[in-house]
């Protein structure tokens, strides 16, 4: 996945630029439909913390985590209590950010949110590997991860685990992360992952990277399926493509996933492009949204429910995304970092926005709900689906500078934004309903 700096900084000028001309629209690359044209869901009573700071109180796209909270349905569960309390969010990144106390005081009190509960944990004897001199990158990554997890489940404790080597492409940083997660299974640190990293699938072709993969795999399985802990991964920024070559030096020319989005036993969490529509929200699939078919992974059976049609699209393969939310830069959450603000971006925004709707969940359910899929899937072919999920039916995540032709948002299930963006209050508890049943 693009490191968030590389990503970003040339997006911070200019919607700087806007802000401070007063142009309306966003930046960042959109989808070709209109979000006009997309059903609306109503804005609640804007709260005294519902302004974006300044240079960003002028731009249109800018989301605050009260507007967050309210157009997936979050706020609704926020103001019974449903806080994420005595729930941890684990965020699996490389190097950290050494500003990001300050930073989280400041976003805090700009927001009116309570103070973070918060713990940092550099666990690993490893020695500092950063070719791409990317660590400003990784404390921008962290900052939004952080912050985006906090302004969905305010009351949940955040774990960051750091490694000190820098998850580029192939196997590189792999192994560390296996062993952040390893770590935090022997220290029972919580239950909840958020992973806002990615490895283009083929950059792990060879032996060495099927290798790793297969210890990935039982590492997942058994987190899941035994010990009752829930994955989420960014899906990736590249649209239906991503690097073709372990130095990061040019986008393939032929559809791609990655990895760890691709797994079977991840949630994976593709984008979004949400637009503040009047009195309410609209969303359609963001461009860049890394979606499609994995060629590792064979379809999981909970995606085997998918109807006919979505049968052949998949080919026998697994389907990427799983679930989606906001991940264009242009309307995402204002976050706060080194004394800037700039408005967050990519799918590495959508997947810790899931990750605090899991806290919700987990603390309404009173237990940790574990692998989650089988029972999305299941309501996905529910009565309940529309209730359950904003069903994201106009864009596509074609890359046009790649010449790769991707796929659209259709009705259902599509390989751009999965299931759809969620709708919490109905969600959450049709989620835990269908995991008893």
């Amino acid at each position: 996945m693009i490191p968030f700096l590389r990503r970003f900084l040339p997006l911070l000028i200019l919607l700087f630029l806007l802000a401070n001309c007063g142009a309306p629209g966003n930046a960042g690359k959109q989808s070709s439909a209109s979000p006009t044209a997309v059903a609306t869901r109503p804005l609640s009573p804007a709260s005294t913390t519902d302004t974006c700071p300044r240079p960003f109180n002028r731009v249109p796209g800018c989301m605050t985590p009260h507007s967050l909270r309210v157009a997936y349905g979050v706020e609704p569960l926020t103001e019974k209590g449903f806080t994420g309390k005595g729930q941890t969010v684990i965020d699996i990144v490389s190097f950290g950010s050494p500003t990001l106390a300050q930073d989280m005081a400041f976003f805090d009190k700009q927001f009116g949110l309570p103070p973070v509960n918060l713990q940092v944990i550099a666990p690993l004897n490893a020695r500092e590997y950063d070719p791409h001199h990317d660590k400003e990158g990784w404390a921008g990554e962290t900052t939004l991860d952080v912050e985006i997890i906090h302004s969905i489940a305010p009351d949940a404790k955040i774990v960051v685990l750091v490694s000190p080597v820098a998850e580029t492409e192939g196997t590189i940083g792999l192994p560390e992360f296996r062993e952040l997660i390893q770590y935090a299974i022997d220290h029972r640190l919580g239950n909840i992952f958020s992973q806002s990293w990615g490895a283009s699938e083929l950059t792990l072709q060879d032996q060495k990277g099927q290798q790793e993969l297969q210890q990935w795999n039982n590492l997942l399985q058994n987190a899941t399926t035994n010990l009752g802990m829930t994955f989420f991964s960014s899906s990736g920024d590249n649209g239906a493509t991503d690097y073709a070559d372990i130095q990061e030096t040019h986008i393939a020319s032929v559809a791609t996933t990655s990895f760890a989005a691709d797994s079977p036993w991840v949630t994976a969490v593709g984008g979004t492009t949400l637009v503040r529509n009047g009195a309410g929200f609209s969303e359609t699939a963001w461009s860049d949204s890394g979606g499609g078919f994995s060629r590792f992974y064979k379809t999981p059976s909970y995606q085997q429910s998918l109807p006919a049609a979505v049968q052949k699209q998949l080919g026998g393969q697994r389907g990427v995304p799983d679930v989606s939310a906001d991940a264009d830069p242009g309307t995402g959450l204002d976050v706060y970092q080194d004394g800037f603000w700039a408005l967050a971006g990519g799918t590495s925004a959508a997947a810790p926005l899931w990750a605090g709707i899991m806290a919700i969940a987990n603390q309404m359910a009173g237990r940790p709900l574990g692998f989650i899929n089988p029972a999305l899937y299941k309501l996905a072919a529910s009565s309940t689906y529309a209730q359950d999920f904003h069903d994201i039916t106009q864009g596509n995540n074609s890359n046009p500078e790649a010449r790769v032709n991707g796929y659209n948002a259709v009705a259902g299930w599509d390989p751009v934004t999965g299931l759809g963006s969620p709708n919490a209050v109905k969600l959450v508890p049709d989620l835990i309903s269908a995991m008893r049943s």
